[in-house]
């Protein structure tokens, strides 16, 4: 008997109770009714503070991975975002878009708030992720806030790490742009090499600065104002006025973002202190005049 009405139950047949006991269930002449609702569909969404073993542009469920951030991997996902207004309204954003300028700056905040520091200042670099096109056309709006370690100033691909990100700026720390030894070509800068600041050096880290929302091109015609930029920050950094002397106490040297990043409305400009003409063996945070003469 058990297995009769199961099976009746299953055809989706309405049935007369075989005691009478149970109330008479009469058909009602709407079958749709006599079905449990379907489970509503979730769309895919990838985890946040999750480590990654590799690096994409694009995120998909199908592939989908994630390890344990005490193991070796490429990225941390720091944050996951939603587009709203005009850049959630027409096709998916493609890596280099004006159209990710919200979703990056959204990113950059939170990677702030993440290391307790600018992400700029230290060897980081940070990715945005997006859904397929075909789950961009299915209403998917997510972007992925990825952060990677990178090799050195120059050399921004990403490098296998351990151990999560988190508060990685706060205090004392490897990643934090310090001192260098540049190696020239000629008058052409090649490469940072990296030492201790105790170590004879001619550069040194002094921060970041946001240029003003103009074009690629106009800021490849814009050397002498970010030089006059970067120079104020060095005067800060080193106690120094900033005057006319401050030329003879010290030159510049600036990394801009790449033209992708750039254009996804990346403005962060690392600025850093330039002595051609003597050897450095110190910081020359808060040297002042005497620290570092105009000569």
């Amino acid at each position: 008997m058990r297995r009769w009405l199961v099976a009746l139950a299953l055809a989706g047949a309405a049935t007369m109770a075989m005691s009478g006991c149970v109330p008479q269930h009469r058909p009602d002449g709407d079958l749709a009714d006599d079905w449990p609702d379907l489970p509503v569909p979730r769309m895919f969404v990838p985890a946040t503070d999750a480590c990654l073993p590799r690096i994409t542009a694009v995120v998909q469920a199908g592939t989908y991975d994630t390890v344990d951030c005490a193991r070796s991997h490429l990225a941390e996902a720091i944050h996951v975002g939603t587009f709203t207004g005009d850049a959630a309204a027409g096709p998916r954003p493609e890596p280099g878009s004006p159209a990710l300028r919200p979703a990056r700056a959204e990113c950059d905040q939170r990677a702030r708030e993440v290391l307790g520091g600018d992400w700029h200042s230290a060897r980081l670099t940070m990715n945005i992720a997006l859904p397929s096109v075909p789950a961009w056309n299915g209403s998917a709006r997510w972007f992925r806030c990825d952060l990677s370690e990178t090799d050195s100033i120059d050399n921004t691909r990403p490098v296998n790490r351990t151990g999560s990100l988190r508060g990685a700026m706060i205090g004392d720390n490897p990643l934090t742009h310090r001192c260098f030894d540049p190696k020239l070509i000629g008058d052409n800068l090649n490469y940072m090499a990296p030492v201790l600041c105790s170590e004879p050096h001619r550069a040194e880290f002094v921060g970041v600065y946001l240029e003003r929302d103009m074009t690629w091109a106009e800021f490849g015609r814009a050397n002498q104002e970010v030089h006059r930029r970067c120079m104020s920050l060095i005067a800060n950094f080193a106690a120094v006025p900033n005057n006319a002397d401050l030329p003879y106490r010290a030159g510049s040297i600036f990394y801009p973002p790449s033209q992708r990043e750039w254009e996804e409305g990346d403005r962060g400009i690392r600025c850093f202190l330039w002595s051609d003409d003597r050897k450095l063996t110190r910081s020359m945070r808060g040297a002042g005049p005497k620290g570092l003469p105009a000569i």
